[in-house]
């Protein structure tokens, strides 16, 4: 029986050297992997500082980012775009249509109202209210008047614009076609806030495309429907 007692005895205390080994050797395991996570092995391309290539990220939205797109101080905010087209009317019935200011009200998109206020040959001053609640400008407009030729239109005092500008240009059309002309249509604008030239940006070409084609379609009005189809030789914008 004292020797089965031993027995047991010298068996607990291997069983008891066996645990504390195993716990012994967690813990140094554990330690390992700790002492791999927490080295940091320098990496070959930052010892080599000429081989080192920067890339620029950017991130989806920064605030930082946009105030810098929309700041005063940023480049240029002037909006500019010219076309040259073939119209179906003659440069004296376009000229007309493009002259007469007055009738701006009743089919220029975004015009809400239109009137001569001072008139001379060769000159002319209008005031016109334009755009749509709640951005609507009030302005003079200082025109340039050279029949059938040339119509130009100068903002004077505008609040909203640093400068607007067109310009209509009319010479003959098609050689074989008496009843056609080529208009060269020229715009320049600059919006004083940023907030409003980014929507510029943003609507502009649809915009001048939806303005010249309001002209067109009031000659139609006013002269009667065309054969000839409008036709773009060229455009840009700037």
């Amino acid at each position: 029986m004292a020797s089965s007692f031993n027995n047991l005895s010298k068996l607990g205390k291997a069983s008891v050297q066996i645990v504390r080994a195993e716990i012994g050797l967690l813990n140094t395991r554990r330690c390992y992997y700790t002492c791999r996570v927490l080295t940091v092995k320098t990496p070959e391309l930052l010892t080599k500082p000429d081989d080192l290539q920067i890339t620029q990220c950017r991130t989806f939205f920064n605030p930082f980012d946009k105030a810098a797109e929309l700041s005063p101080f940023k480049s240029n905010r002037r909006k500019e775009y010219s076309e040259r087209r073939i119209l179906g009317y003659t440069m004296d019935e376009m000229y007309r249509v493009v002259a007469d200011v007055n009738e701006y009200k009743h089919f220029v998109p975004w015009c809400l109202s239109s009137s001569v206020i001072s008139q001379k040959p060769g000159h002319a001053k209008a005031k016109l209210e334009v755009g749509f609640s709640p951005l609507v400008e009030r302005y003079t407009s200082t025109l340039t008047l050279a029949r059938p030729h040339l119509v130009k239109a100068v903002c004077t005092d505008g609040k909203l614009f640093n400068h607007l500008i067109t310009v209509w240009r009319f010479s003959p059309g098609l050689p074989d076609n008496p009843r056609t002309c080529t208009l060269d249509f020229w715009i320049s604008f600059e919006f004083r806030s940023a907030l409003h030239s980014k929507l510029a940006y943003m609507f502009f070409d649809e915009v001048v495309k939806k303005m010249v084609k309001a002209f067109e379609k009031r000659a139609a009005a006013v002269y009667g429907e065309t054969p000839i189809r409008s036709q773009i030789i060229s455009h840009s914008t700037s």
